[in-house]
């Protein structure tokens, strides 16, 4: 019998945004695949202190991350086709999103078309941060990380598209960011940054991108960011 595979959003920062969903599967599964061990041990040790203290089973705890070649899909394939059930998590959000989560369900879908995929919706940094931008939303561009290079074509299209844009952006690189969408898309564009998410220092910054550049120079920037620009 095929095992199931379960796409599991796991919290964005604050572990009590797991959802009861993922609780109940992450208690069930045989195998669960994760970017950093580390980081999903966290996960599972709270999953299992908070709702199940006395329940003897606890999951495989298996590494699968952006550098994980052929053998460790052919591993995972092989798992399943011996019944397991397995969740795919990631660091923060959701799997298959700016990860390579959706190679790895590509691989097992050309070999077991059908393998049944469940996915376990939660949390996603990207609509948390465009729920409190304030900015128009109905219709949005996510970019993942802007490119390093050639960016003057996909500025041109989000400008002529006059679409709300976002995207995931490291701390040491934010300022230059910024510098350069003022130049493309001038110094009154209204941007929204938001930094930990959810977790103890969480800051929101919002307005003109040349007040916002002047805000962040003033302060160390540190953590992870959401940047969602107002076209």
């Amino acid at each position: 019998m095929l095992g199931t595979l379960y796409i599991i959003a796991t919290p964005i920062g604050n572990l009590e945004d797991v959802t009861l969903r993922a609780i109940e599967i992450l208690k069930e599964v045989d195998i669960v695949l994760a970017e950093d061990t580390r980081v999903t041990k966290k996960l599972l040790d709270f999953v299992f202190f908070f709702k199940s203290k006395l329940t003897a089973h606890h999951p495989q705890l298996i590494s699968y991350h952006q550098h994980s070649g052929e053998e460790k899909k052919l591993e995972i394939l092989n798992y399943l086709l011996q019944g397991k059930n397995i969740a795919l998590v990631t660091d923060a959000g959701t799997p298959g999103i700016s990860d390579p989560g959706n190679e790895l369900i590509d691989y097992l879908l050309s070999y077991k078309p059908e393998l049944k995929i469940i996915p376990i919706p939660g949390a996603s940094a990207i609509t948390t941060a465009l729920s409190v931008s304030g900015f128009r939303a109905d219709k949005f561009v996510f970019i993942g990380f802007l490119p390093k290079k050639k960016k003057e074509k996909l500025f041109k299209w989000l400008k002529e598209g006059k679409i709300t844009f976002a995207f995931y952006e490291s701390p040491h690189r934010i300022l230059k960011t910024l510098e350069t969408l003022e130049g493309a898309f001038g110094s009154y564009t209204r941007v929204f940054i938001a930094r930990e998410l959810t977790k103890l220092y969480e800051t929101l910054y919002r307005g003109k991108i040349k007040d916002v550049i002047a805000s962040l120079k003033k302060e160390k920037v540190k953590g992870e960011l959401t940047v969602v620009v107002e076209v």
